[in-house]
C-alpha cells in the first residue's frame, strides 16, 4: 500500500514538472524587417550660417543616411575651439555634444542621421556655443497648390475636390483622401461605398468625387500624397448649401425695403387722419358762430381787401 502510494506521488511530481515546459503564451508577431542601415545610400546636406533665422529645407523619398554639414566662421576675435551640439524639434539630441576646432577660419559641425521612417522627420539644427543656429526641415515634398477659398456645391449634387503635386516635385507612389472627424481623421474608402464617392489618381494629380451631397458632407478634406518615407497632407474645405442660400441676401433687401415702405404709408396715414381732423374743427367752429358774428367777419375781411 505504501508503495502504490509512493508511485502516485512520483507521478504527480512528473506531471507538475513536464506541465512547467510547456509554453502557453501565445508567439510574439514577427517583427518587420529592417533596413539595414549600413546599406542605405548617403544624402549630404550642407549649409553655411548667414544670419538668424536661418532654415533649410530637405525633401526626402526613400530612407537615407542624411549627414548633415553646418559651418561658421564665427566672430571677430576667434577662439581655436568651441562647443556645438545638435537639436531634433527643439530638444538637445543626447550625446551630441562635440568640442569643435577652429580650421581654415571657420568651425564646422556635421552628423549623420539615420532616416528610415516617418518618426525620423522633423527639424533638426546645429548649435554653435548656443547662440548661432541653423535649422534643417526635414520632409517629404510638400503639396504646394491648396485652395484657399472652399468648394461651394448644393444639396443633392455632386462635388469634385482636387489636389495637385507640382510639376517641379516628385510623383508620389499613390494618393489617399479622408474626411475630418473632430481632431481625427477617416480615410475614404471609395471601394466600399462606390455609390458615394469615387477617387480618381492621375500621376501628380487626385479627384475626389462625392455624390447625392447633404448638410453633414460639410467639412475639411484631406488629401494624402504617399510617399514610402510619409504621406504628405493637404486639405479642402467642402461647404454644402440649399439651393436658397444665394437667394439670402436679396431676401433681406427686399425686407428692408418692405419695412421702410410701410413705415412710410403709416406716417403718410396718420399725417392724413391729423389734417382731417383739423379741418373738421374748423369746420364745427364756423358753424358755431351766430349771425352777426359771421358779418362781423366778413366785414373785417372786406376792409383788410380794400386796405391792400
Amino acid at each position: 500500500m505504501l508503495a502504490s502510494w509512493k508511485q502516485l506521488i512520483f507521478q504527480i511530481l512528473l506531471l507538475l514538472i513536464s506541465c512547467r515546459h510547456i509554453n502557453t503564451t501565445s508567439p510574439d508577431p514577427t517583427p518587420p524587417p529592417l533596413v539595414p542601415i549600413d546599406s542605405l545610400p548617403r544624402d549630404v546636406r550642407r549649409a553655411a550660417f548667414k544670419g538668424e533665422g536661418q532654415i533649410e529645407k530637405v525633401e526626402l523619398l526613400n530612407p537615407v543616411n542624411l549627414e548633415l554639414v553646418c559651418t561658421w566662421t564665427g566672430h571677430q576675435n576667434k577662439e581655436s575651439n568651441i562647443t556645438g551640439f545638435w537639436r531634433k524639434d527643439g530638444l538637445e539630441i543626447e550625446n551630441s555634444h562635440l568640442t569643435v576646432q577652429l580650421e581654415n577660419e571657420q568651425y564646422q559641425l556635421q552628423q549623420v542621421f539615420n532616416i528610415v521612417s516617418e518618426e525620423n522627420l522633423g527639424n533638426y539644427s546645429c548649435v554653435f556655443e548656443s547662440e548661432v543656429k541653423i535649422d534643417f526641415v526635414v520632409a517629404v515634398p510638400q503639396i504646394g497648390e491648396i485652395r484657399d477659398k472652399p468648394v461651394v456645391t448644393y444639396v443633392g449634387d455632386s462635388g469634385v475636390i482636387t489636389c495637385k503635386m507640382e510639376d517641379s516635385k516628385p510623383m508620389p507612389n499613390t494618393w489617399k483622401w479622408y474626411k475630418a472627424n473632430g481632431t481625427d481623421k477617416e480615410e475614404i474608402f471609395a471601394a466600399a461605398e462606390p455609390q458615394r464617392y469615387e477617387i480618381k489618381n492621375n500621376e501628380r494629380k487626385t479627384k475626389l468625387l462625392v455624390n447625392n451631397l447633404t448638410m453633414a458632407d460639410s467639412g475639411l478634406y484631406y488629401c494624402g500624397a504617399v510617399y514610402t518615407l510619409s504621406t504628405s497632407m493637404g486639405h479642402v474645405e467642402l461647404k454644402v448649401i440649399t439651393y436658397y442660400e444665394p437667394l439670402k441676401p436679396f431676401m433681406a433687401i427686399v425686407a428692408e425695403v418692405f419695412i421702410l415702405v410701410t413705415a412710410i404709408l403709416l406716417f403718410e396715414r396718420s399725417r392724413s387722419k391729423k389734417n382731417d381732423t383739423e379741418g373738421d374743427m374748423m369746420s364745427d367752429q364756423t358753424n358755431t358762430l351766430s349771425p352777426g358774428e359771421n358779418n362781423g367777419l366778413e366785414g373785417s375781411s372786406s376792409m383788410r381787401q380794400r386796405k391792400t
